[in-house]
């Protein structure tokens, strides 16, 4: 009967140089009937025989099996790779390969993690044993990824510690002890993990400590997750609060509290990046077939915008790389559209992930998920995997972004957000749908996951069909103004400080004098507004109208969205020069195109004290109407028109526009150099990795021998037992015994030889001619000359001269394989056989 895939929890076990040891250790504290099946992959030269097997079934009473193809996986089992082999899992069984190269670095255990960590996702462990180089840590950082749980040995215990310190460093271990131990806490986990399927029960005060472990990821990070979905919340701190034996969860908040590492760890946790290349198939075709070609066809005139998309959650950077790989694929098919471009802006929240993206190197693994021929066509191999082709590579732009509370991109055409919302609550999946619509270019395409859909905004998107997760946006919404823009939310404890600020700033005078002052503020003051470092008005002083106006929609209280269209530039450039040099700045007869026209002095300072307003700006308008005209009238007492003045403005105006583009221009310019330093950074970590090629292979060799020599040291440790087990047989026989080689020298003797013929450890190699006897046997060298001749069987009764009598046996010695190396004799005394003979004659 075949078993479900999932149906049996796997531990992927990984080993070299020095892992023979570590190896028995591991596998001799396995207790009886956990339930687990243990796949063990170790550094093995192609043509060497492999006792690996035979060595650890000495040590458990588990069945120990050399892995087949289609093997199916048991329970209570330990299988272990053949060599010249790479070994994955997969729909339940083992499956074997030959390894892409013979010689060079060879990465047999990052391809093993990676096939659990695809086949069993959160139920994945992988362990990682004493070795040289950094085989391991990709595929534990794949079975991390998924939620599996993973282990180093410590390397202080390793005789090579080169492996579990890499994997340490990676940031991907969740435990690290001794092999012994390992069994031991592993089996301490699954009742936690298996608790998390269904959810973690929630105890009394467990709502409190959530909360509380949410706000101090928040402090850590500046990231809010409390609109993720509880449930994915609790199960990952419960897999953390497993791997750290804690049993409640204001356990676990007390424990983060001292451990400020640990937070960074759970906010790891967090991120949850599941991708591959060309997920979902059908979803690929459907792109390619009836979106891309509608796209292209739109953007076919001479002018026209670049194609612009947005990967959100691109993890490791597999999807963006996709639909950059498939844009390729739609202009090779469509030539009359082969001037189109595509900008691809792929985000994530990780910024771990994000650097793994932008280097894109992948595992080998990756050719289980592509053609041979894209393969072929996209990638370029390297000893450690596969590396993107550079013209997909220049295709996407990465950032760390976050989407709930970063600003969105604009004016796209594709907008990919595959699986992302599932871990978003019912409220923010809302929020950011219409926000995806705002984003999108009329007549732009959203992708969604299969488990996906745009909920109770069907006005905003069509789908492409009925059960499709490609949808294009409508333009008969009706609920558009439903937008919801994210604005990073200060941290806790500066909101109190604002609270705080305008409870002063409101409070009630205290005498006479601040009544007086505060009048003449208020008959007086030009009109004011405080803003903190994103632009949200926090305070506003007079009366503003002429200048900022609320904006339609949602209510928004940001100066950028607020001020007069007129004022808006200049003073989005004045705030930001203001926040960044902390300092004044001064804008002078900035016209307000309302009816009549006006004219206003703007001052944006930056609040330095006092410090609960540090950070903060004050914007103050000055009406300077009166002051242009007083200009006026002097300009037509000199005979100069009032047109000058207005075209002055409009240079003005213009070169804010030259400023604004140049700053632009420089951005991109800046960026195209910032990718090209990075290009050339990969060429030159290119040409070290072929500089450090013969190193590598130089290890993998050392590495293979390594094993061997502690599989031959094992065979030689039971080899010299076995000797000393039949050096003490023969001995206890008490018969003498004499082995010869061919050519009739001394090999061997037991210690009751010294009796017949006087040997000692110096006569081995000594001619059987050259011996002094005791014996009367002349005829001894002949008669083992005759049986080496005639391999028959020859036997004699010999007396000695100390009158002592024995039965000499001459026969051929013989080998397991048959093969004759020389004789065997042996003497047993007979001497009291014959005295006892003699006397009954003579009786």
């Amino acid at each position: 009967m075949s078993l479900a895939p999932r149906s049996i929890r796997i531990v992927g076990v990984g080993a070299s140089a020095g892992g023979l040891e570590p190896l028995g250790q591991f596998v001799a504290g396995i207790p009886a009937l956990s339930g687990l099946a243990y796949v063990v992959v170790q550094h093995m030269d192609p043509r060497h025989k492999a006792l690996l097997g035979e060595l650890l079934q000495r040590v458990t009473s588990m069945p120990v099996h050399e892995a087949r193809n289609a093997q199916r996986i048991e329970p209570d089992t330990v299988y272990v790779i053949p060599p010249d082999s790479e070994l994955t899992v997969g729909g339940g069984a083992l499956h074997l390969a030959k390894p892409p190269r013979l010689r060079g670095r060879r990465l047999p255990i990052d391809v093993l993690f990676s096939s659990l960590a695809r086949e069993l996702g959160d139920r994945a462990v992988g362990v990682v044993l004493s070795g040289m180089g950094d085989d391991g840590t990709l595929g534990l950082q794949a079975i991390k990824t998924q939620g599996g749980l993973t282990l180093a040995q410590q390397p202080d215990s390793a005789q090579f510690d080169a492996m579990p310190k890499n994997a340490i460093a990676a940031g991907c271990v969740d435990i690290v002890a001794l092999p012994g131990e390992m069994p031991t806490r592993i089996l301490g986990i699954p009742s936690a993990l298996a608790m998390t399927d269904e959810g973690v029960p929630e105890p009394a005060g467990s709502a409190a400590a959530l909360s509380h472990i949410l706000g101090l990821l928040h402090a850590r990070t500046r990231h809010d997750l409390a609109d993720y979905k509880p449930n994915t919340l609790v199960r990952r701190i419960g897999r953390r609060m497993a791997v750290h034996s804690l049993h409640t969860m204001a356990d676990y908040a007390a424990f983060l509290n001292e451990n400020t590492q640990e937070l960074d760890l759970l906010f790891k946790e967090m991120l949850i990046g599941v991708t591959a290349f060309f997920r979902d198939p059908d979803i690929w075709k459907d792109l390619k077939d009836q979106i891309l070609p509608v796209l292209l066809a739109r953007h076919a005139a001479p002018g026209a915008p670049t194609l612009r998309a947005w990967v959100a959650g691109c993890s490791s950077g597999e999807e963006a790389y996709s639909l950059a790989i498939a844009f390729v694929e739609i202009l090779e098919a469509m030539p009359q559209h082969a001037s189109c471009t595509l900008q691809i802006f792929a985000t994530d929240l990780s910024s771990d992930a994000i650097a793994t993206a932008r280097s894109g190197r992948f595992a080998s693994a990756i050719a289980q998920d592509l053609t041979p021929e894209r393969l072929a066509r996209f990638f370029t191999e390297r000893p450690d995997g596969y590396q993107i082709d550079k013209r997909i590579r220049d295709m996407v732009l990465f950032a760390q972004h976050d989407v709930i509370l970063d600003p969105p991109f604009t004016r796209l055409d594709i907008i990919s957000c595959r699986n992302l919302m599932i871990y978003f609550s019912a409220v923010l999946q809302r929020r950011l749908i219409p926000l995806f619509h705002y984003s999108l270019r009329p007549g732009g395409a959203l992708l969604l996951g299969n488990s996906e859909t745009v909920g109770r905004a069907q006005a905003l998107f069509i789908p492409l069909s009925p059960k499709s997760r490609l949808f294009w946006r409508s333009e008969n919404a009706t609920a558009v103004d439903a937008v919801v823009f994210p604005t990073r939310r200060r941290p806790a404890a500066r909101s109190a400080a604002q609270e705080l600020t305008l409870a002063a700033l409101n409070s009630p005078p205290a005498n006479l004098q601040s009544v007086a002052d505060q009048l003449i503020l208020q008959t007086f003051s030009p009109p004011a507004v405080l803003v903190n470092e994103d632009g949200d008005i926090i305070y506003i002083s007079g009366r503003t109208g002429r200048y900022l106006e609320p904006a339609a929609g949602k209510a928004n209280w940001n100066i950028h969205v607020m001020a007069h269209p007129s004022i808006r530039t200049p003073l989005a450039i004045a705030l930001r020069t203001a926040s960044q040099d902390r300092s004044s700045v001064e804008l002078r007869s900035l016209v307000l195109d309302d009816e009549p026209a006006s004219v206003v002095d703007i001052t944006v300072h930056a609040v330095l004290q006092p410090p609960s307003l540090d950070g903060m700006v004050m914007i103050v308008f000055r009406d300077a109407a009166s002051a242009s005209r007083r200009r006026r009238r002097r300009t037509r007492v000199k005979g100069v028109a009032n047109d000058d003045v207005e075209d002055e403005l409009v240079r003005a105006r213009e070169e804010i526009r030259a400023l604004r583009e140049e700053t632009k221009s420089s951005h991109e310019e800046l960026q195209a150099a910032n990718e090209e330093l990075q290009s050339t950074n990969e060429e030159l970590q290119s040409a070290n990795e072929e500089l450090t090629t013969s190193k590598e292979e130089a290890q993998s060799m050392n590495e293979e021998l390594q094993t061997i020599n502690g599989e031959l040291q094992s065979k030689l440790d039971d080899l010299a037992l076995a000797q000393s087990d039949m050096q003490n047989l023969l001995n206890s026989t008490d018969i003498a015994t004499l082995f010869l080689d061919n050519n009739f020298n001394v090999r061997r003797f037991t210690e009751q030889m010294a009796r017949v013929v006087h040997l000692r450890e110096g006569d081995i190699g000594r001619p059987l001619s050259e011996l002094a006897s005791t014996l009367i046997y002349p005829q001894l060298h002949a008669d083992v000359k005759e049986t080496m001749r005639t391999l028959a069987f020859s036997e004699k009764q010999i007396a000695t001269t100390d009158e002592r009598w024995y039965t000499v046996r001459i026969m051929p010695y013989r080998t397991l394989a048959n093969v004759i190396q020389g004789v065997v004799i042996t003497f047993v005394d007979i001497t009291a056989a014959k005295v006892l003979e003699s006397s009954l004659r003579k009786g």
